[in-house]
């Protein structure tokens, strides 16, 4: 039987960190993925990129994204013992955002220093569907069992 987490909980958890993989397709439709550091606000994803990156330029050609949320798992007092990461996953789309489209507040979370600011732009990444998740809200224990450690939950909370 797999663990049922909530919209929330999911969220709560993503809200947390501050690191994902994000995959998009290439102008010849060849899979890429890139680390990203991101803020969430209003339950979207914001990530700072320069204007002629290569995630900006394959967004602009193809809105359609995946990303997932790593979560680190240690075993307390025994950091050694390496425990796969949990995972947040899911699919949704991606805008780029000129700077004067992001209020002020949500501009100084993303670039806290005026010169990072320069020749950059926000990809903003609206969830859709369900997240997938691994090992969430579960002991470390329970991870090794996949059927108890898999959840769905939809993306909305609203």
């Amino acid at each position: 039987m797999s663990l049922q987490l909530t919209s929330q909980q999911v969220w709560e958890n993503v809200e947390k960190n501050n690191f994902a993989v994000l995959g998009m397709v290439t102008a010849k439709c060849e899979p890429r993925t890139v680390g990203v550091v991101y803020i969430v606000d209003d339950h979207k994803l914001y990530i700072g990129a320069g204007r002629t990156q290569w995630k900006t330029k394959h967004i602009e050609r193809n809105p359609h994204v995946s990303v997932t949320v790593a979560i680190p798992k240690q075993v307390p007092l025994m950091p050694w013992i390496k425990i796969p990461a949990a995972t947040i996953t899911f699919s949704g789309t991606a805008k780029i955002l000129e700077k004067e489209d992001l209020d002020a507040e949500l501009l100084e979370r993303l670039y806290r220093h005026e010169e990072g600011r320069d020749g950059w732009c926000a990809i903003e990444v609206t969830p859709a569907k369900d997240f997938i998740t691994y090992g969430v809200g579960v002991s470390l224990l329970t991870m090794r069992s996949p059927a108890e450690s898999r959840s769905r939950a939809p993306v909305a909370t609203r």
